[in-house]
């Protein structure tokens, strides 16, 4: 906490310097969002170049003066939060004061720029974000404030906790974990027990892109228990996406690439070449958009397609076929294929990439 408190000191020192000589103060950051200020490393994913490009963020520019205003504001909320030892969500801070932030997007968008500007992870500024991923499956553990949690004998799934650095005793039996792209598919292998009755293993779900929370928990786990890590996501672009964010990370946060991606994640499915094997009928797969088009030509321009041979294969059948499959597709087939069939198959006989 002294180095946070410490290094909000030196940007507020900086503030005063300007004003004393008379020049209006700037906020200097890394530029987060240009692909030209990240690196791909193979043991790491997407992380930012240590000589990256810098945008300013001017108190004497009318673009830009709200902005600087907004960020002096949350950091002096976060000084005092650190002083103090307490928390708060972003969804708080929005609230404390909506007619000066006008949107959530805005206090987020904020936070990360603060976040990347003074080089300190979002969690050791006090600032938690709302959960939306749940775990379920071989897995127990104390939450920071003494709380037992036991996933394993829940019937429905755990939230993931909103301080994941905070919980310790952690303790599984799992052979392996499933990162589930979807809610629903998640809630379907739930009620057919799909957990217990393969093998015992930790079930995780982001509900779509995942927020930082669910990322942190699928790092921690695999830094606890170094078990498989498999992705079930939809045949498409998006899911692909998904997939590639857990593993490789995303651009706006590669300077927190070290605490949040696991490069040893698999593509467990649903493959573009199941569908074909599979024998999925034509009439039940969707037609491309252009916008998929567009995010699949963006996907595979991306610096760590070329390192994967056999997830380019599958890219390609996709761009090829211009068709793409929601896991539900294998209902198609009988309504527990995806538990009684696909997964178990898939598992023991290696047909992940």
């Amino acid at each position: 906490s002294s180095e946070v408190l410490e290094a909000i000191e030196n940007v507020i020192q900086g503030v005063l310097q300007s004003l004393a000589q008379k020049k209006a103060p700037v906020l200097t950051l890394a530029n987060r969002t240009d692909w030209r200020n990240i690196e791909f490393k193979d043991s790491v994913g997407l992380q930012m170049t240590p000589r990256c490009t810098t945008k300013q963020i001017r108190s004497d520019c009318p673009q830009s003066a709200k902005r600087f205003a907004l960020m002096l504001k949350i950091l002096s909320m976060i000084y005092k939060m650190v002083q103090s030892s307490t928390y708060a969500t972003k969804r708080d801070i929005y609230y404390s004061d909506t007619l000066l932030f006008g949107s959530q997007s805005v206090v987020d968008q904020i936070i990360n720029d603060i976040s990347c500007m003074l080089k300190i992870p979002r969690r050791s500024l006090h600032v938690l974000s709302t959960t939306q991923g749940f775990v379920a499956g071989n897995l127990s553990y104390t939450e920071e404030d003494g709380t037992k949690v036991n996933c394993t004998c829940s019937a429905t799934a755990v939230t993931v906790p909103s301080n994941v650095q905070g919980i310790k005793n952690l303790t599984s039996h799992a052979k392996f974990m499933l990162i589930v792209e979807k809610d629903a598919t998640f809630q379907r292998l739930l009620d057919d027990d799909f957990f217990s009755k393969v093998s015992p293993c930790i079930m995780i779900t982001g509900r779509g892109i995942p927020d930082l929370n669910t990322r942190l928990l699928v790092r921690k786990l695999w830094d606890s228990f170094q078990i498989p890590i498999f992705t079930l996501v939809d045949a498409d672009p998006y899911g692909v996406e998904i997939m590639c964010v857990y593993k490789y990370g995303s651009v706006s946060m590669s300077f927190e690439a070290h605490h949040l991606t696991v490069p040893s994640i698999r593509w467990l499915g649903l493959l573009p070449s199941d569908l074909k094997r599979l024998n999925i009928c034509k009439d039940v797969l969707i037609p491309f958009t252009k916008q998929d088009q567009k995010k699949l030509a963006s996907i595979q321009k991306r610096p760590y397609i070329a390192c994967q041979p056999l997830w380019k294969k599958e890219l390609e059948i996709m761009a090829t076929s211009k068709l793409k499959a929601e896991i539900q597709v294998l209902t198609s087939l009988s309504s527990d294929y995806l538990s009684r069939v696909y997964l178990p198959n898939k598992l023991q006989f290696g047909g992940w990439l």
